[in-house]
């Protein structure tokens, strides 16, 4: 999952969400950036007994304080497969590296390479970069 500062710096950057099951957010500035949320159609919750059983519960709504939320409220953590999408055709590959990963670019024919320690990260790092040039 990419960091919440980068996922701030893509948004500043002009990232757009269309949300989607299964993508990952944050309720950003309002002490809940480490409460990572996910786009689900159905909630399923454990439930643990103490003889040691387990149940799978459905649950159509979250039942707690936090209804809903505005879409401009959430910080959207696009992960590796949306990364990749978003890269589109400036995508070359992704490759390891000693000190972690690298992806490379073909930026109007030049090859532009983005390391970090993780491959989203690496990802998102790109995608800032087709962003702003930086």
């Amino acid at each position: 999952m990419i960091s919440v500062e980068l996922a701030r710096k893509l948004r500043e950057a002009g990232l757009r969400w269309e949300p989607r099951p299964g993508d990952r957010f944050v309720i950003a500035d309002r002490g809940m950036d480490d409460e990572v949320f996910v786009v689900s159609h159905m909630v399923v919750d454990i439930h643990e007994f103490p003889s040691g059983g387990r149940v799978l519960g459905f649950n159509g709504t979250v039942e707690w304080a936090l209804d809903s939320v505005e879409q401009e409220a959430a910080l959207w953590l696009p992960g590796e497969e949306r990364l990749r999408e978003l890269l589109g055709g400036a995508f070359v590959r992704l490759e390891r590296t000693d000190d972690g990963h690298r992806v490379t670019l073909d930026v109007a024919g030049r090859l532009v390479e983005v390391d970090d320690d993780e491959a989203e990260e690496a990802y998102g790092k790109a995608l800032l970069h087709l962003a702003t040039g930086d």
